[in-house]
């Protein structure tokens, strides 16, 4: 479920585990590979006190979740509650806004981006795929736990509201998309923007052509060999390195 009065989200490995704890999650359960109770994930076990462990060979807990564990070690959690857009954003200078991006490999790989390549923060429209699902949190390798995020409200109108909210909390806002009018992602008027919120599109359509009217700039980033786009999260690697400076 992902209410946050009944929620739970699932952790992957104890890297991502350990990061989920430090940010304040509550664990309910683990389900470790039986090795591993003395190994890796002893320190982890300990640590959370009363939480049940439940134990079996790695062949047994292939069967009972489908696949093959990262590390032998799964740990069921409650899901915190989100907080809202301004508190998110209060002390931000460069955030992430992803826009219906919906492969959680993707967002995954977004949010490990964002936090290793100086974003504040992430805001996600209802169309996202959630960044606590099980494969967004391993991909991102728990940064997902590291870097401040929420979604936009399911009945706040993104299409009409969202770029809107973005620029009455000072946010200058860029678009990553191919038009003709676009500006290279090196642009200096770009860098020199105290508040900057980089928006991303979903998986093969991109932004809707509403957002990118509606942002202060459109920028692409220049491509060779006659490749016309990069990937969401290859895209979203680039854009923070060079954005994400000031």
């Amino acid at each position: 479920r992902a209410e946050p009065e009944k929620g739970i989200f699932i952790a992957e490995s104890p890297k991502v585990i350990e990061r989920a704890l430090d940010a304040g999650c509550k664990p309910i359960s683990f389900l470790v590979e039986h090795k591993h109770i003395e190994g890796e994930a002893r320190d982890l076990i300990r640590r959370c006190g009363e939480a049940p462990v439940y134990t079996a060979e790695f062949d047994v807990l292939t069967q009972l979740t489908g696949f093959k564990l990262t590390r032998g070690m799964l740990c069921a959690m409650h899901r915190p509650a989100l907080p809202g857009i301004a508190d998110v954003c209060k002390n931000a200078h460069r955030i992430a806004v992803l826009e219906n991006v919906v492969n959680p490999t993707n967002i995954g790989a977004i949010f490990r981006s964002a936090a290793a390549l100086g974003m504040d923060a992430v805001l996600l429209t209802p169309g996202c795929s959630n960044p606590l699902y099980r494969r967004a949190i391993r991909v991102s390798m728990g940064t997902v736990f590291q870097i401040p995020w929420t979604f936009f409200e399911p009945d706040t109108d993104w299409k009409t509201e969202g770029v809107h909210t973005l620029k009455e909390m000072g946010f200058s806002t860029a678009a990553m998309a191919l038009k003709e009018d676009s500006v290279n992602i090196d642009d200096p008027k770009l860098i020199s923007e105290k508040k900057l919120a980089v928006v991303l599109g979903t998986e093969g359509d991109g932004l809707a052509s509403a957002t990118i009217a509606d942002c202060d700039y459109t920028v692409c980033i220049p491509m060779a060999h006659g490749v016309d786009s990069l990937n969401v999260a290859a895209a979203s690697a680039v854009a923070f390195w060079q954005l994400g400076k000031r």
